[in-house]
């Protein structure tokens, strides 16, 4: 063989050894396309001693966990497979069935502590007066978002939102926007019954 030849199928050889070297790079993770529909609410059925407006997108179950009591129910949303979990407590005049709901609902929202990277809490004002205390939680944590309010003589009630899925937050963060707001407008069309 020549030396031509020999040189030739080094070259050859070469290219095709180095075309073979490229490293492999995995594409990233994609994001799903989340596609919100616009924000329109109805109002509750008149059978609880509350009423508020609901996004027409949120069906109402009832609640499922074998503590639940009468007015206890989940805004359900099929399209994000998440939950608002409401919770009503009469209080009947009482002050300590007051403490007693409120220390829950601190106590509820810091089990998640462990996850959370921050917890920031705000207290909201409503178009009627109303004050709500709410928290919004921020990290891997199986509820983004929690809220109380109560007249502190008759009425409490707490709500706080849930995912049905494995999807990250970070992932889900437009729909949690969504949801928030959702909840904001039915804190503020809020009446006692």
């Amino acid at each position: 063989m020549s030396i031509s030849k020999i040189s030739g199928l080094f070259i050859i050889a070469t290219i095709l050894f180095m075309a073979c070297e490229s490293d492999y790079y995995p594409k990233p993770k994609g994001y799903n396309r989340i596609d919100l529909p616009n924000h329109q609410y109805q109002a509750l059925p008149d059978s609880f001693p509350f009423s508020f407006e609901h996004s027409v997108h949120a069906k109402i179950l009832p609640d499922s966990s074998y503590i639940r009591e009468r007015y206890w129910f989940a805004l359900f949303y099929p399209e994000f497979i998440a939950e608002v979990h409401i919770t009503y407590k009469p209080l009947n005049n009482n002050r300590d069935s007051l403490r007693a709901n409120i220390d829950d609902a601190y106590k509820l929202t810091t089990k998640h502590q462990i996850k959370a990277s921050s917890i920031q809490e705000t207290i909201m004002m409503t178009p009627n007066g109303k004050k709500v205390s709410l928290a919004e939680l921020k990290g891997d944590v199986p509820s983004q978002f929690q809220f109380y309010t109560t007249d502190s003589t008759t009425h409490f009630l707490r709500g706080a939102l849930y995912f049905r899925t494995a999807t990250e937050n970070d992932s889900l963060a437009p729909v949690i926007e969504y949801v928030k707001k959702d909840i904001i407008h039915s804190l503020n069309t809020l009446e006692w019954n």
